[in-house]
């Protein structure tokens, strides 16, 4: 794939423009598996304005941007939660956000909405280095479950 072409993809994937170029510059990968090993390096390796700029690409839970179909397949476990369930989420994503000045992540692909609420409040004790921590591995899955879905080789790996 020409670099720009891959480098558009893989901002679809991750809106960190450093994780981007990481993974750019180590092409080609030999396999799969490899570029999901240098995807984790480069999330690893990301500063914390690097991961604020990732941060900043992902839609709070249960509010996808509109026309946003990876975040809202990825989210699809609130598309059939209760209005109170809704009211719970928003409130916990705000508290969440003023605690620790960016956006609730979790890989969301799979979990019903009760169980996003509930991560959200669990998480909400924790210090901001173990908050950190967390953000990081979150950001790391997601990350292989979009290039996953970008590169069909890297579905087995």
């Amino acid at each position: 794939m020409p670099e720009p072409t891959a480098s558009a993809e893989l901002r679809e994937v991750c809106a960190s423009a450093a994780w981007g170029a990481r993974l750019l510059a180590r092409r080609p990968y030999a396999t799969a598996e490899a570029l999901l090993a240098a995807s984790d390096s480069a999330v690893a390796e990301l500063t914390a304005g690097d991961l604020a700029e990732a941060l900043a690409g992902h839609p709070p839970i249960g509010r996808p941007k509109a026309g946003d179909r990876v975040s809202a397949r990825e989210q699809s476990g609130m598309s059939e939660a209760s209005d109170a369930l809704k009211r719970d989420v928003l409130e916990l994503n705000l508290a969440y956000q003023e605690r620790f000045g960016h956006v609730f992540l979790i890989c969301a692909t799979g979990r019903t909405g009760e169980q996003m609420r509930d991560a959200i409040r669990a998480r909400l004790g924790n210090a901001p280095e173990q908050e950190r921590t967390i953000v990081r591995t979150e950001l790391g899955k997601i990350n292989r479950i979009r290039l996953a879905r970008l590169v069909p080789s890297a579905r087995r790996a």
